[in-house]
C-alpha cells in the first residue's frame, strides 16, 4: 500500500519529520520568486529599451533569453555543487553573484552588457530556486514537505503571472533601469534574508556519509533514473509549460481576440492569478489530512479536463470569450499540482536533493523556453496554437503521473 511518507533512512536531514517554521518558508519563497519577477517584471519595458539603448528588438529580447540560459545552467551547477559542499556556501555565493551581476544590469551602457550582466544574473539567482527546494527536502518530507511546498508556491508559482502586470504599472514612472533597479533590491533582501534567517540543513556529516557511498558504488545519483523520480519531475515540467504558454498567449488571445483593454486584460490575468493563490492554499491546507497522491491526481485530471474544453471552444467557432473559463480553470488547477509535484519528485531521490531539484528546474525552464514562441506560429487571431502547445503538454503531465504512480506501487 502506497504512502505519501518518503521512507529517507539515508537523507541528509536528520528531522525530516519536522515542519518548515514560517520564517524559514518566506525567505525560501522569495528565493522561488527573484527568477521569475527577474524575468518577468522589465517586459513591458521592451519598446523603451529599443530606444535608449539604440538597438534592436531582437536584441533586447536576447536579454531575456540570456537570463533563461543562465537560470537553466545555474540550476545545474548549484544543485551539484548544493550536493558537495552543502547548501549555504553556494547558495550565498550564487547570491552575491545575482548582486553583483543586478548592479551592472541597472547601469549597463550598451545592450551587450546588458545581456552579459542578464546571463550571469540568471546563474546566480538559480541557486535560490535550486537550493531552496533541496533545503525543504532536507528538513521535512512527506505531508509536510508537500504542504511547505504548496505554500512556496503561493508566492513562486504566482510571481510569473503578475510581474508582467507589476510591470506595466512601473515602466512608466521608473524606465526599464528603475525596474532593473527593483530587481536589484529584491536580490540585496534575498541575500540578506540568507544570512539572517537560513542555516546549514545539509550538514558535513551528511555529506561525508554521500561521499562514502559514492566510493562504495552506492551513488545516491541512481535515485534520479527511477521511473519515480524521472516521472513526477516530468509531471510538473509539463504542467508548469501549460501555465508558460498560457502567460505567453495571454495578451494576444485576451486582447486580440476577446477584444479587451489593457485594463480589462489586466484585470482577467488577476483573477487567474487569484485562482492559482487560492487553489495552492487549499492544497497546503488538504495535506496535512489526504493524500499528497491524490491532491495531484485530481490537479492533473482538472487540467487535462480544462484543455480539453480549451480545445474544443478553440476548434468550434465560438465566441472567443468563452475560451476565458477553461483558463482559468487550468491555472487554478496548477494550485494542486506544482507544489505536491515537486515534494513527490523530490522524495523519490532523498539522497540528492540538490541535483534532483536541479534537473526539476531545468526542465521547468528549458520546457518554458520552448513553449513560449510556439503558442504565437498562427499570428494574434487564433487560438489553435496555444490549444495544440496546452493539450500537448497536459497529456504529457498525465502519462507522466501514471508512471510515478505505477513505480510507486511497485516499490511499495
Amino acid at each position: 500500500m502506497s504512502t505519501d511518507t518518503a521512507t529517507t533512512p539515508t537523507s541528509p536531514s536528520v528531522t525530516t519529520a519536522a515542519k518548515v517554521s514560517v520564517p524559514v518558508l518566506l525567505v525560501l519563497a522569495l528565493l522561488s520568486a527573484i527568477a521569475p519577477f527577474a524575468t518577468d517584471l522589465y517586459l513591458p519595458a521592451f519598446p523603451e529599451m529599443v530606444i535608449d539603448l539604440s538597438t534592436t528588438a531582437t536584441l533586447v529580447q536576447l536579454t531575456l533569453t540570456a537570463f533563461l540560459l543562465g537560470i537553466t545552467l545555474g540550476q545545474l551547477v548549484f544543485g551539484s555543487l548544493s550536493d558537495r559542499f552543502g547548501r549555504m556556501t553556494p547558495l550565498i555565493a550564487g547570491s552575491l553573484l545575482c548582486v553583483a551581476a543586478s548592479v551592472v544590469a541597472v547601469f549597463a551602457p550598451t545592450v551587450a552588457v546588458l545581456i552579459v550582466a542578464r546571463f550571469v544574473q540568471g546563474l546566480g539567482a538559480a541557486a535560490g530556486m535550486v537550493i531552496g527546494r533541496a533545503i525543504i527536502s532536507d528538513v521535512s518530507s512527506g505531508k509536510a514537505a508537500a504542504r511547505a511546498f504548496s505554500l512556496m508556491m503561493i508566492v513562486g508559482g504566482v510571481a510569473p503571472v503578475i510581474a508582467p502586470l507589476v510591470g506595466g504599472f512601473l515602466v512608466s514612472p521608473l524606465g526599464w533601469r528603475g525596474i532593473l533597479a527593483v530587481v536589484l533590491g529584491l536580490s540585496v533582501l534575498m541575500l540578506a534574508s540568507i544570512f539572517v534567517v537560513l542555516k546549514e540543513s545539509f550538514p558535513r556529516e551528511a555529506r561525508a556519509q554521500r561521499r562514502a557511498q559514492i566510493q562504495s558504488g552506492n551513488s545516491p545519483c541512481t535515485e534520479l533514473l527511477s521511473r519515480k523520480y524521472i516521472g513526477y519531475t516530468a509531471t510538473f515540467g509539463f504542467a508548469f509549460a501549460v501555465m508558460m504558454a498560457y502567460i505567453s498567449a495571454s495578451p494576444f488571445v485576451y486582447q486580440d481576440m476577446m477584444g479587451m483593454t489593457a485594463l480589462q486584460y489586466g484585470l482577467c490575468f488577476g483573477v487567474n492569478a487569484l485562482g492559482l493563490v487560492i487553489t495552492s492554499a487549499i492544497s497546503a491546507h488538504l495535506a496535512a489530512t489526504r493524500s499528497v497522491r491524490a491532491l495531484l491526481t485530481g490537479g492533473i485530471a482538472a487540467l487535462t479536463a480544462s484543455t480539453v474544453v480549451f480545445v474544443l471552444i478553440a476548434s468550434s467557432g465560438a465566441p472567443a470569450i468563452w475560451l476565458a473559463l477553461p483558463l482559468f480553470t487550468a491555472v487554478a488547477s496548477l494550485g494542486f499540482v506544482l507544489g505536491n509535484c515537486t515534494s513527490l519528485a523530490l522524495a523519490a531521490a532523498p539522497r540528492s536533493a540538490g541535483l534532483g531539484s536541479a534537473f526539476l528546474g531545468a526542465l521547468q525552464f528549458g520546457l518554458a523556453a520552448i513553449v513560449s514562441p510556439l503558442v504565437s506560429l498562427g499570428g494574434t487571431m487564433t487560438a489553435m496554437p496555444l490549444a495544440i502547445v496546452m493539450i500537448i503538454c497536459a497529456v504529457i503531465a498525465s502519462v507522466s503521473l501514471l508512471v510515478a504512480r505505477r513505480a510507486d506501487k511497485v516499490l511499495s
